[in-house]
């Protein structure tokens, strides 16, 4: 038993030793791939980088368009200088955001961050007093907004006008008194590149993002995402072996970091390209995953379970997914997945956005949520 013992304990440790050799080799590859200037926030250099690399590349798709790096280069372009000269947006203003899932999420990300203002990432879900509280605690002064969630903003609209904050519907036009259209200005402004001078106060502890706790101790409270952070956010990914041949297929919403930062900036790092879809169908999943030939998906546990419950098909196998990133499946759904759905390599993790542990199966141990690596420990 001792030698049983023994020998499992040596193998968790090469393991330990291999996956602390990769967290190195994919820091190193992080860092090299974006040369720092002292006027150009990481995570944009690397979108950049893959602009210059691979500008007909697909990076998202979305419904049944297709959009390249160079297509959300040029489309962030022209958002950066639309709120530059509508907004009057400077260097370190917040701007928050009141979105669903679209590619339109991703190049006012980019815009903003070629402009040097940090993002928050309002919940579409929040409504009156919790909707004030999170735009008021991230200081912006200025929020964009998804035609679709009018009723919302209107609720609001007083005390925000009040506020002296500016409001925009990303839509050619407004029916709403006191709210401006934004997509209009977007699509008469100018492609030309954002130039450096714009970002140049930019530092790796200054914040890019705020993503919201789930509010369940009272409102949501703001987490702080340094451009830093936003930077090594893609190394759960490449951990997980997401490389530029992949397709990731994102459901869960952008305003956590786990689509953001985790799916999006992951694949921004890889080249891979990204599926969005504005919300999780378990009757749609495998269709969407053979349409677009995924081979990569973000989830949740109970998106698992879902999926186990639904009906059996005979072409419950016929796809090409080879991994999935998440947290929070149980270990009965765990064997329940693979059996039906084919020897898919789920990388379960723990972490927390407002965290500092976080923690990876990479012994693909089912049913464990990670390691506590012994070599990562001690560094």
């Amino acid at each position: 038993m001792l030698w049983v013992f023994q020998r499992k304990s040596l193998s968790y440790q090469l393991e330990d030793l291999k996956f602390f050799i990769k967290v190195i080799h994919c820091y190193l590859k992080v860092k090299k791939s974006v040369p720092r200037s002292p006027s150009s926030p990481g995570m944009l250099d690397a979108f950049l980088q893959q602009v210059s690399t691979r500008p007909n590349k697909t990076f998202i798709l979305y419904e049944d368009q297709a959009y390249s790096y160079r297509d959300l280069d040029l489309k962030s372009n022209q958002a950066a200088w639309a709120l530059s000269h509508h907004a009057n947006l400077k260097s370190g203003n917040c701007v928050a955001v009141f979105m669903g899932n679209e590619p339109a999420y991703i190049w006012l990300w980019l815009a903003l961050s070629k402009l040097g203002c940090p993002m928050a990432c309002l919940n579409y879900n929040i409504r009156a007093k919790s909707f004030l509280n999170c735009f008021q605690c991230s200081g912006a002064k200025i929020l964009i907004a998804a035609p679709e969630l009018k009723a919302a903003v209107e609720e609001v609209l007083p005390e925000l006008i009040k506020d002296g904050v500016m409001v925009f519907y990303l839509s050619r036009d407004s029916p709403t008194e006191g709210v401006q259209s934004l997509l209009d200005k977007i699509e008469a402004a100018s492609e030309d590149p954002i130039p450096e001078s714009y970002r140049v106060a930019i530092k790796d502890n200054t914040p890019t993002l705020y993503i919201y706790t789930s509010g369940t101790t009272g409102f949501p409270k703001a987490a702080i995402i340094t451009q830093r952070s936003a930077l090594l956010s893609c190394t759960v990914a490449m951990l997980c072996g997401l490389t530029s041949e992949d397709v990731y297929y994102i459901t869960l919403p952008l305003y956590h970091s786990a689509g953001l930062l985790i799916g999006v900036r992951g694949c921004m790092q890889t080249g891979a390209t990204c599926v969005l879809r504005k919300k999780f169908s378990c009757s749609q999943f495998w269709d969407d995953c053979r349409k677009y030939n995924v081979t990569s998906f973000q989830y949740i546990g109970e998106i698992l379970r879902y999926l186990c419950n639904s009906s059996k098909k005979d072409n419950d196998t016929d796809h090409c997914v080879r991994l999935a990133i998440g947290n929070g499946v149980r270990p009965e759904i765990w064997r329940q997945f693979t059996d039906r759905f084919g020897k898919i390599k789920l990388y379960e993790l723990y972490g927390a956005t407002e965290g500092v542990a976080f923690f990876l199966n990479y012994t693909q141990k089912e049913g464990a949520m990670g390691r506590y690596n012994y070599f990562l420990k001690v560094r």
